[in-house]
């Protein structure tokens, strides 16, 4: 896939997706229609996805799937959570863990995963088995909520900035219901620094971007600035290029 890359996103897009998000509880299926036609966008930046293999690892109940097939692209969706697959999942989806896809090497143009690295124990492995199935030239799309954003704790956030076990309790008193995350099982502390670290010192892909993905403005410079960007990122986005074996 070729392309430019894409410039920082308007202020408007940014309003439409946070107003999208808080309205998530009451109206889901519009607020992740809007995402996934939102990342869809951000991949098509480096070239069409038409005629393409998506492969959508994590993708829940199908929305990015869905998209990237109205674009013409042959997408499957590898989601390893039968519960959040809801009703009526794409077809030919497949339940699988994204550790050990049953998928050849390089036969994806687009390896893609949203929100979904905050929920995996082991960061690299995870990464390695992305970059595996992507084709040498092709893209890996990774986006996820790092451990001190504001949303870090999700449902319990922003109290997990007074410790995970503090936040869960207080969410269980004031919901009376157990909390949907719990840290060290389904939700892991995940670092801007130490990831971006991570990817740069690979040899098997190129880093094409590294930014907030809904910050309007300087999404590439707030990555940049150890210590604020822990914060202020918000969600992290990855794009690598599959460098040849």
């Amino acid at each position: 896939m070729t392309g430019t890359g894409f410039r920082d996103p308007s202020p408007r897009r940014s309003l439409a997706l946070f107003k999208a998000f808080m309205a998530e509880q009451r109206d889901p299926e519009a607020c992740y229609r809007l995402l996934a036609r939102d990342a869809a966008d951000q991949v098509e930046a480096y070239g069409k996805v038409a005629g393409k293999v998506v492969v959508d690892v994590g993708g829940g109940s199908g929305h990015f799937t869905r998209e990237f097939r109205a674009r013409g692209a042959q997408g499957v969706l590898f989601e390893p959570d039968t519960r959040e697959l809801g009703g009526a999942p794409p077809s030919s989806t497949v339940v699988a863990d994204g550790y050990l896809l049953p998928l050849p090497d390089g036969c994806a143009d687009v390896t893609f995963t949203s929100n979904v690295l905050e929920h995996v124990a082991d960061r690299d492995t995870f990464l390695s088995e992305l970059v595996r199935v992507t084709r040498p030239g092709g893209l890996v799309y990774v986006s996820f909520t790092n451990w001190l954003s504001p949303w870090g704790g999700h449902e319990w956030a922003p109290w997990h900035y007074l410790g995970a076990g503090r936040a869960q309790e207080r969410y269980r008193r004031r919901t009376g219901r157990p909390p949907k995350h719990t840290l060290g099982e389904n939700l892991f502390r995940h670092h801007v620094g130490s990831t971006l670290r991570h990817v740069r010192a690979r040899d098997d892909v190129s880093v094409l971007t590294a930014r907030s993905r809904y910050w309007p403005f300087l999404t590439e410079t707030v990555t940049r600035v150890p210590g604020l960007r822990e914060f202020a990122t918000w969600n992290l986005l990855l794009i690598l290029r599959r460098c040849p074996p």
